[in-house]
């Protein structure tokens, strides 16, 4: 059957007229709609001192055109994350030979966060499929350790993943809290995340993710500055912008405290 072109502009007028759809022009439509996510922070920037002991982040967030039969049953998750400054990482296995413990094999990853924080409205696990988790990154399981050079066997590989999961846990970089995202209100929920006392100076980036049943939406981010301030940057700054300076400094520093200690304690 064929249709005259007067009874197709109206086919296409009366669709973009219906709640939900919108015409840019008589031969495209789009499809408005959708869950929206806006984060903010407490603070923009965090400044380390010398008796910086670690500290709290609170990040803010609301939700848009969420629906609120969904909403009431907890069928949406927010999984918030602090990720440091990016840096090639090698974790090191030793072994004992001729009864010393000396480094034998070695391990290098592609540009991993230094420090690594997260909190969520329960364990990712139960948030979302490890496929999807992994091709967000979202999680400390699911983060992309992509090693560089010659890989043996699976089992090497496997190994070091772990070894560079449990290190960085250890020190207190990589962290996780599966409580630590909670919803204040229908559509504005409240995350904590805590800064190591070990925390790297640099740009951080703060990431929001949103989830509906299972199934990824969409996510935000923004960065926040962590630097070091009063001495300790004075100290940086030296080292870097300064290294001969800086190095024949520390070596005459030293010389002079060893002298005075051997006039403080000498016996006469």
């Amino acid at each position: 059957m064929k249709i005259g072109l007067p009874l197709l502009v109206m086919i296409v007028a009366l669709l973009g007229a219906a709640p939900g759809v919108r015409a840019q022009n008589p031969l495209e439509l789009q499809i408005v709609g959708g869950e929206t996510l806006d984060i903010g922070t407490s603070t923009s920037e965090i400044a380390i001192t010398s008796d910086f002991t670690g500290a709290d982040l609170t990040i803010f967030g609301a939700l848009s055109n969420v629906d609120q039969l969904l909403l009431a049953i907890g069928q949406y998750d927010v999984v918030v994350t602090l990720e440091g400054p990016r840096d090639w990482t090698t974790v090191r296995r030793k072994e004992r030979l001729f009864g010393i413990w000396v480094n034998r094999a070695s391990m290098t990853f592609e540009q991993m966060p230094i420090s690594y924080s997260l909190a969520s409205t329960r364990p990712v696990e139960q948030i979302a499929a490890d496929q999807q988790l992994t091709s967000l990154g979202v999680g400390i399981d699911h983060l992309a350790l992509t090693p560089t050079g010659f890989i043996s066997t699976a089992a090497n590989l496997s190994e070091f993943r772990e070894a560079f999961r449990r290190l960085k846990q250890s020190d207190g970089l990589y962290q996780r809290d599966t409580g630590g995202v909670r919803f204040v209100s229908s559509s504005l929920f409240k995350a904590t995340l805590r800064l190591p006392a070990n925390i790297p100076d640099g740009v951080h980036t703060v990431k929001a993710y949103l989830f509906k049943s299972g199934q990824f939406v969409t996510e935000k981010e923004q960065p926040l500055r962590v630097i070091k301030t009063g001495l300790e940057e004075m100290i940086t700054q030296a080292a870097h912008e300064r290294p001969i300076f800086y190095g024949l400094f520390a070596v005459a520093l030293a010389l002079l405290t060893g002298w005075a200690a051997s006039l403080i304690f000498r016996k006469d």
